[in-house]
């Protein structure tokens, strides 16, 4: 139902969706639900104990960032985030994130 739509501010720097502007800084204003809130907080915990892996394996000097599996989950854990937010996002978050290319799957691969 649209009607449970609520809106939030999103910080991907930070890892947090608040329900008061002033709460804190945020990057990102979304249209959701209280479940899909819910889902978006499950990326961010997901992001969060995949960094904490990379976060020891950085201590690791001869893996490279581009053969490195962990790396690779933290950036498509991070895409997978970007992707949420777009979806939930109003007109001018869903430009901003297409403008980041971030989604562009081709963009990507050029990288």
């Amino acid at each position: 139902m649209e009607a449970d739509k609520r809106t939030y501010y999103v910080s991907v720097q930070s890892e947090s969706v608040m329900e008061q502007q002033g709460d804190s800084a945020y990057e990102f204003e979304i249209q959701a639900t209280e479940r899909e809130v819910g889902q978006l907080q499950e990326l961010f915990e997901a992001l969060e104990d995949t960094d904490n892996i990379a976060s020891v394996r950085a201590h690791i000097p001869y893996v490279q960032y581009h053969n490195d599996e962990v790396n690779d989950s933290y950036d498509e854990q991070l895409k997978a985030i970007y992707r949420k937010i777009h979806e939930l996002g109003t007109p001018e978050t869903k430009a901003h994130i297409e403008s980041m290319g971030i989604l562009n799957e081709k963009q990507q691969d050029a990288l």
